[in-house]
Order: structure tokens, then sequence, then C-alpha cells
């Protein structure tokens, strides 16, 4: 087999290759018996159908079709291989030249998207400053305010609803006298917006075993988007009683005696919270330079591809507007994940089964998902190489991370490994440190790079379309050639 790789631009390569008739044969060879097992004529036991019957029986066309379909993926591969190519996305093959008759060869080209080459500088001469951290009391009150709603009780109350009350609803709508849907005893919270468009406002100021009706569109079913007339009756109301601020409610809702002690460490986790949100922006600034530092070729149809699948799924592929920022946030998502790829390649990141697991375990926290059911879905879909890619980009900042300056706007150095462990122990173990920037390097945060395929996910010699137009009678064919796949 030959091939030759011609650059159409820094992100677009066209390959060629040529297949001699004898380095064909073999698949040939097995196209006949793979026929022959599948048809059934007259005279012949099925599997030994001689190949002057196939072809007069389905033309030569359908051999060369399995024969091709077969082989394709292997010679695409090759090619790759010998101009260490790194695909992006699938390929757009031509046929060239088919063999439709003995002797022939076969050629054809492939037009791929490739992962664009760039220099990568020093990132360890990077500084970016961030806000101070400072404790927020309202950030504490706050939290004082959650744990009390934890502990505290419903009670039912016989005045009108009103905002951050809970209540019991029976609900039903109707479209033109047609009742579409009812439900009972439903619990809601007034004032969280989490149902219909108005149903706030229609229950504040009624009493338990009023009936209310007002207008707002369905959310689901085959009626979405259509107004409804929707009737509320309210069961009861009951308002939410609090826990009083004392040494009983520190013993109730936490390890400790006092609420002085309590409210101490609401004062850390706080203040925790605020260095966990100084690392996030440590992580954004740094991520921005080092972007700005490298000139990073998109690929255009990858970008295209991502932002027409995200504005079809959001119904809005007319919205230019919308369009325009999905476009740049898409972009920066492809130049980011390309150049962490470039940093694994560089440094030669490697992925452990240990933090494979790991980060399988917390993606599937975060999906509400069983880690095993996950894991085994990933499996099933063939995910599990993108996750190690994604893996080897967590690590991959992280070290850039490591190597940086980031101050406080007062002048104060930033240690980000104290931001996970809270601590700066100088006898603290090394490998436990190299990992504590983990928690601010996610990339999954950065601008949804997963919808970017990875060059380990595209490469596969099964990519390739099949040439389901080689399909034509044996004497029609020979004047086909040149066929398009």
């Amino acid at each position: 087999m030959k091939s030759a790789v011609e650059t159409l631009s820094p992100t677009r390569v066209k390959l060629s290759v040529e297949v001699t008739s004898a380095e064909l044969q073999p698949r040939m060879d097995a196209a006949y018996k793979t026929i022959a097992q599948q048809v059934n004529i007259p005279g012949f036991r099925r599997g030994k159908v001689p190949n002057r019957i196939i072809d007069q029986r389905f033309g030569r066309g359908a051999v060369v079709q399995e024969a091709v379909n077969d082989a394709m993926g292997e010679y695409y591969a090759q090619a790759l291989a010998e101009h260490n190519v790194k695909p992006l996305g699938q390929p757009e093959v031509n046929m060239t030249e088919l063999p439709m008759e003995d002797g022939k060869e076969l050629k054809f080209e492939a037009e791929v998207d490739v992962v664009p080459e760039f220099d990568l500088p020093d990132f360890s001469t990077i500084t970016v400053e961030v806000d101070p951290v400072a404790v927020d009391e309202a950030d504490v009150q706050t939290r004082l305010d959650n744990l009390r709603a934890r502990f505290g009780t419903l009670v039912g109350v016989e005045r009108a609803a009103q905002d951050g009350d809970f209540s019991s609803v029976d609900i039903s709508a109707t479209i033109d006298g047609e009742e579409i849907d009812t439900a009972e005893g439903i619990s809601y919270e007034i004032g969280s917006g989490t149902m219909l468009p108005g149903m706030d406002e229609a229950l504040i100021g009624h009493t338990a075993g009023e009936t209310v009706t007002f207008t707002a569109p369905l959310a689901g079913g085959d009626k979405a988007g259509q107004d409804a007339e929707v009737t509320l009756v309210l069961q009861s109301v009951k308002e939410r009683q609090l826990p009083e601020v004392d040494d009983d409610f520190a013993q109730l809702a936490s390890e400790f005696d006092t609420m002085d002690e309590l409210m101490e460490d609401l004062r850390t986790q706080s203040e925790q919270g605020a260095k966990f949100e100084q690392g996030v922006q440590a992580r954004d600034k740094v991520l921005d330079q080092m972007l700005e530092q490298v000139e990073i070729p998109v690929p255009d149809s990858i970008v295209e591809a991502e932002v027409h699948s995200h504005l079809e799924n959001e119904g809005r592929l007319e919205d230019d507007v919308h369009r325009a920022e999905v476009t740049e946030s898409t972009t920066k998502a492809v130049r980011t994940q390309l150049l962490l790829d470039a940093l694994v390649e560089r440094d030669e990141i490697e992925v452990g089964q240990n933090e494979l697991v790991e980060y399988l375990i917390m993606s599937a926290q975060q999906m509400g998902m069983n880690p095993n059911e996950f894991a085994q879905q990933l499996d099933n879909q063939n995910q599990v190489p993108g996750m190690v890619a994604e893996v080897g980009r967590r690590k991959a900042l992280a070290a850039v991370l490591e190597s940086v300056t980031v101050k406080d706007t007062e002048g104060n150095v930033i240690d980000l490994n104290e931001i996970e462990t809270g601590q700066g122990d100088e006898d603290e173990d090394d490998s436990s440190s190299a990992d504590s920037v983990d928690s601010i390097d996610s990339v999954d945060s950065v601008d949804s790079v997963d919808s970017v395929d990875s060059v380990d996910s595209v490469d596969s010699v099964d990519s390739v379309d099949s040439v389901d137009s080689v399909d034509v009678e044996a004497d029609e064919a020979a004047d086909e050639a040149p066929t398009k796949a």
C-alpha cells in the first residue's frame, strides 16, 4: 500500500491511498466467500457458488463493495500511522478508482480534521492576581440559616399562605375544557418557582380549602408550551418553625457543645469556601493566560458541529446572537482541550488505575448514579478512553497550577495546595500535596471541553463510512470510476 499526505490547512489534511490488486486480492476472495454463504442459487450448495456465477448474478460491484468496506478501515489506519496524523472527527472519503476488473487498483482520498501543531512555552513564568480571602458574615449567617432549616419543623397555620410557606395542593390542567393532567397531594414550597409560572402568585393570600385558577404554559407532555387553565385546591398551609439559636441547638445540629464553637466552625467553613473560590479564580486566570500565550488553530468544522448540536438541543438554531455566544465559548473549549492534550503528550503524563477509578466515582456521584453502573455504561458506550484523557488533562493543568505564582491583591503569595487540605503542614506527604489542587483544576468546569471528540475516540479503524455506492452492475461499473463513497 502506498500513501501520501497533503496539508490543506493547519487543521486539515488529505490522505491519498493506493492499494495494489495483489494486496486487495485476499479481501476480494473473502468477499466472494461471504456472498456465497449468503445467497441461494439453484444448482449450487450454499457457500459453493463459483465466483463467475456471483459476478453474473450480482455484479462485480457487490463483491468490490464487500471487500472495500471490509478493508477500508485498516488501510485508513495504516495511512494515519505512516504519516503520524492525529485525526479529529470522521474523514470524508472519496473513492477515486475501484478494482472493477482484475488487475485494477483501489485508490481513495480521505480528508479529515487533525490536531494542529503548535509550540508550548514555559508556563511557570505566569503570575496571576486574585481577590484576598475574607470571611463574609452574610455567608456565615446563610450557613447558619440553612442548618436551622434542616432541623426545622413544619407546623400548620390558619392564616393565608405567604412566600416561604409549604403547601399541599391538588392540581389539574385543562385546555379548551379537556383535562390534560391532574395530581393530588402535591407538596410545594411557595416562592420556590419550581413548578408552573404564576403558581406562586396564585397561592399567596389564600387559605386552606380555597380553590384558585390561573393560566400557565404547560412544561411537558404532548401539549408542552400551550397555555392551560390550571386549577389549584389548597389543602393545607404550613410554615417552617426554626429552632432557637442556643447551646441546645449546637448540640443537636453538630458535634459542638456551645453555639460559640458552632459559629467558629461555620466561619472556618466560610473561609475555606472563600479559599476555594479564590483557587477557582486563580485557575481560570492561569488558563486564560496559557491560551493567550499559544496560537492554536481550531478546526472550523468541529466548532460548527458542536454549535449546531448545542443550538438544536435548545431549539434556538435561528438565534444568531446566541449562536455567536456559543461559537465563542465552544472555540475556547476546543482550544483548551487541544492545549491540555498537548501538555499531556509533552510531559508524558500517565493516568493510573486508582486515578481513573477516583474520577469515575466522583463523576458518578455528580450524576447521582451507582459507580459500578456508571462504569459499565461508559464501557458499553466506549467512553472509557475519553475519561482517561480527561483525567490526563486534569493532571496536566494541576502541574501548571503548582508551577505558577498566585498572589492576592494585597501581595500575599497563595499556596493552592492549602485550598483543599485547609492546612500548610510542612511534613505533609508529597503525594498528597501533589493531588491537592485537583479540587480546583477540573476541566469539567472550563467551558464544556467534554463536548469535543478526543483523538482517541476518532481514529478507530471502524470510523470510515461504508462504500455503499459501489453497489453497481459489472457491465456499468467500468465506466463509473472515479466514484464517491
